[in-house]
């Protein structure tokens, strides 16, 4: 056998296989990032119109629950939808969906939302119904393919939030003896607990990998203290009766779970990411949960209302580890570098201007609430314009490095 010649020329690398289909339909945070920070910018200021007597809509919900369901589950609940569909690719290995299947959840997504301000209440409660179920099955069936068991909580976590939907249509239309905030404040409770468990995998991350020579230590038992506590704390919040041993019970729990949280918070070194925005960000809205358990524990004892507590959460909280999230993870699967521009920090200074005014304002002068939820409406859609005009085209085109997703 010949030897080969010196100068041969090596073998051509096997081709990657060219992106197929829209880019915008690749990966589920795409259409569900797109959507939700699009809804957040429209239903804010429509809710805060309605509030202050600005305008009327014939909807099947009062404005109320519509503002509280929606933002629940129009809003946040897209925002988890899209970061599970893409996350659980990474997970497993496994492909999510894409294409036409992916543009029919997204277009569920949507009819649910406008049907939420047209009806009939029957059409809408029956879209608003469909989605969860669907999307929690389809990543239960991924995460059991690639026997992932670590994940499959999250995917339980969808199931249990479309069975506190269920029960709020059932509220609502008086088919059971509930008040239709009960299971909202339970979807609340389990949105929180979710922001818990992908917090704590994500922002110690995050932070040692964007600081050279960073080791936290992160105490196990600190971190299943605040997870087993926080459970427990808004479990009873939710559910237990109001009645004075009760109250004195949850907002034991709460503050307990408060302390637990601020413990967690100071193992993952916030201090050291102040100038670092796309990190800053996390860490300040995850103050919001101690915060706001801490509130919600006030309004057990009966200092304060309970609305202040449940802003903390769904704005401070909810809200900013969303913006935070959605722009990190969109720079990051359209191959853009983890540094965010001066406009996107304005974006988070905003959200969390937002939450303050509407959580602090009204708790010092409750007179002013009008100019409260005004100003914080105005800093929360300038938040999300920001996000929509900088990212719609990335989250539109293929991305930077041609790869697919």
């Amino acid at each position: 056998m010949s030897a080969p010649p010196l100068h041969a020329s090596p073998p051509a690398p096997t081709a990657v296989p060219q992106p197929t289909g829209w880019p915008v339909l690749r990966l589920g945070f795409r259409p569900f990032y797109l959507g939700a920070a699009l809804f957040a910018l429209l239903a804010i200021p429509l809710w805060v119109a309605l509030f202050l007597g600005h305008g009327a809509l014939a909807m099947p919900l009062s404005p109320l629950l519509w503002h509280a369901h929606e933002m629940l589950f129009g809003f946040a609940i897209a925002v988890i939808m899209g970061f599970l569909l893409t996350a659980v690719k990474a997970w497993t290995g496994l492909a999510t969906p894409r294409g036409a299947f992916l543009a029919a959840l997204a277009l569920l997504w949507l009819a649910a939302r406008v049907a939420a301000v047209t009806g009939p209440y029957a059409l809408y409660a029956l879209l608003d119904l469909a989605l969860l179920p669907l999307v929690a099955a389809v990543l239960t069936r991924l995460l059991l393919r690639a026997r992932n068991r670590r994940n499959l909580p999250l995917a339980g976590m969808l199931m249990l939030l479309a069975l506190a939907n269920g029960f709020f249509h059932l509220g609502v239309i008086g088919a059971i003896e509930m008040s239709p905030l009960t299971p909202l404040y339970a979807a609340l409770a389990l949105i929180v607990m979710i922001e818990c468990v992908i917090a704590g995998r994500v922002i110690p991350a995050f932070t040692m990998s964007a600081t050279p020579g960073l080791k936290l230590t992160v105490s196990v038992l600190v971190d299943r203290a605040a997870m087993a506590l926080t459970a427990l704390a808004l479990l009873l919040w939710v559910f237990a009766p109001a009645a004075t041993v009760w109250n004195m019970g949850a907002g034991l729990a709460l503050s307990l779970a408060a302390v637990a949280h601020v413990l967690r918070l100071l193992q993952w070194r916030p201090a050291i990411t102040r100038h670092r925005p796309i990190l800053w960000i996390l860490h300040a809205s995850y103050a919001w949960i101690p915060f706001g358990l801490a509130l919600l524990a006030a309004a057990r004892f009966g200092w304060i209302a309970n609305s202040v507590g449940v802003h903390a959460l769904a704005i401070g909280a909810t809200a900013g580890l969303i913006i935070g999230m959605i722009t990190r993870t969109a720079r990051g699967h359209t191959g853009r570098a983890l540094q965010v521009s001066r406009p996107e920090a304005t974006a988070y200074a905003l959200v969390m201007l937002a939450a303050a005014t509407r959580v602090l304002l009204p708790l010092a002068m409750p007179a002013w609430l009008p100019m409260a939820l005004v100003v914080s409406a105005a800093a929360w859609s300038l938040a999300f314009a920001i996000y929509l005009f900088i990212y719609t085209p990335w989250l539109l085109q293929t991305r930077l490095d041609g790869k697919d997703g």
